[in-house]
């Protein structure tokens, strides 16, 4: 395989460096493959019956697929990475912030990942007598999973390509165990019902839909810049939601319900299948973390104007080292900030949704075309775009609200401030004849 070392971190993808629908299709559903789906579906399993677990599953990843269906379109469209898009609707200067926040994120979330996956893999291990230090598994794990995020495009698509495969192979293996132990599996699930006491009003279980994943879909366009055109990004983004969002939640709630385990790995080993289990949990958490170093490599990338492929290795080694700290103290912090990120994502489609409608018309309001809007030169000149970042703060303050679903709230609210701050800059209001001077 040959290096990669071109990721385009400071420029949009030319038409040279795109690539097919099914490699993106393929990086899409590896990134939607996480552990921590698998266990908002068995949450959502404890607190509803099974028809009404497919409806919360339906509207939530309709969501998340709109979301970042429209980043996708965006990202094919332009070939522009998540903080480069960051950068032309903030300003170089204000979009340093949530650059700076993106970075921090994906790093606590990798290292959650590290440690997530060493601790399970050393207590399944333990189970089955067999003892392994887990530091060395934290080590090594940290390498292999930074290593593919280091070569680039190229190899986060061969990561998925193997991965995608075995865990629906394994996940359907493990549904026909739990169909051959357990009589009538469907009848069972049709008829279950939470106790009075725990059950899950459908507003919050579209909001744990929703807020499993909205934070990493903000960085969609990293992946999806690679496509061919704006089209074919977005299906692929919206299909990769739709379905492997979704299998993530049936493995959850199936495996809550007949294991009380909400972690299809921990399933397999307790139908006495140890190595594909173990196979299935590696590869589950590395189809994520390696994505998310990918990421915060591009945007301190864009920050500091380093490569990238050093940045992730320095951001690895951070994640790795702090893993263990991280999946204890940070886990509150990161879920924090996940709900100030999706109105950094809103405030990018609508000034693109805005720029493309000035651009039909044939007014001022810069190209959303491939090539023109990815030059880094012209994009680290932009001056600080106020309105973007009042925007982006009322979202988030509005995403606290206690009602609704909270990146909703955000999204809506940063969407409509960033609009109207805008058609204020744009058209301001003129003095009346009788007033001038």
């Amino acid at each position: 395989m040959a290096i990669e070392h071109n990721d385009y971190e400071a420029c949009a993808v030319p038409a040279a460096g795109r690539r097919g629908a099914w490699a993106m299709l393929a990086v899409m559903l590896g990134f939607t493959f996480f552990s921590a789906s698998m266990w908002a579906g068995a949450t959502l399993g404890a607190g509803l019956d099974f028809a009404r677990l497919l409806l919360a599953v339906a509207i939530g990843n309709a969501i998340l697929g709109a979301y970042t269906g429209a980043l996708g379109y965006i990202a094919g469209r332009s070939g522009l990475s998540t903080s480069l898009l960051m950068r032309r609707s903030f300003g170089a200067g204000a979009a340093v912030l949530p650059t700076l926040l993106l970075v921090v994120t994906q790093i606590g979330w990798f290292g959650v990942g590290i440690a997530m996956f060493s601790q399970t893999f050393t207590t399944l291990l333990a189970s089955h007598g067999f003892e392994v230090n887990m530091w060395l598994v934290i080590g090594l794990s940290g390498l292999v999973m930074s290593s593919s995020a280091y070569w680039g495009i190229k190899a986060l698509t061969i990561v998925s390509v193997v991965a995608v495969p075995a865990i629906v192979v394994f996940g359907v293996i493990s549904l026909a165990i739990t169909g051959g132990t357990h009589e009538a599996v469907w009848a069972t699930l049709w008829s279950s019902a939470p106790a009075a006491d725990a059950v899950l009003p459908m507003a919050s279980a579209v909001a744990i839909t929703v807020g499993s994943f909205i934070s990493g879909g903000t960085c969609t366009p990293d992946f999806v810049r690679f496509a061919k055109n704006g089209p074919s990004a977005a299906v692929c983004t919206l299909v990769a939601f739709f379905l492997g969002n979704s299998l993530m939640f049936l493995f959850g709630a199936v495996g809550g319900m007949f294991y009380q385990s909400n972690d299809i790995s921990n399933v397999l080993v307790m139908q006495g299948l140890l190595l594909p289990g173990l196979l299935v949990l590696g590869l589950n958490i590395w189809t994520t973390n390696d994505n998310a170093l990918y990421t915060s490599g591009l945007c301190l990338a864009t920050l500091t104007g380093q490569p990238k492929r050093y940045l992730v290795l320095f951001n690895g080694l951070c994640g790795t080292l702090l893993s263990l700290w991280l999946n204890t103290h940070f886990v509150r912090y990161l879920i924090f900030l996940n709900t100030v990120i999706p109105p950094i994502g809103a405030i990018i489609i609508t000034e693109y949704v805005i720029a493309a409608r000035r651009q039909r018309r044939g007014g001022q309001g810069g190209t959303v075309e491939t090539g023109v809007a990815g030059d880094g030169a012209s994009l680290g000149a932009m001056r600080v775009q106020t309105r973007a970042g009042v925007a982006w703060a009322l979202g988030a303050a509005c995403a606290f609200m206690p009602w609704g679903v909270a990146a909703l709230n955000g999204m809506a609210a940063a969407a409509i401030s960033y609009a109207l701050l805008d058609i204020r800059r744009n058209h301001p209001r003129r003095p009346c004849a009788d007033c001038a001077d």
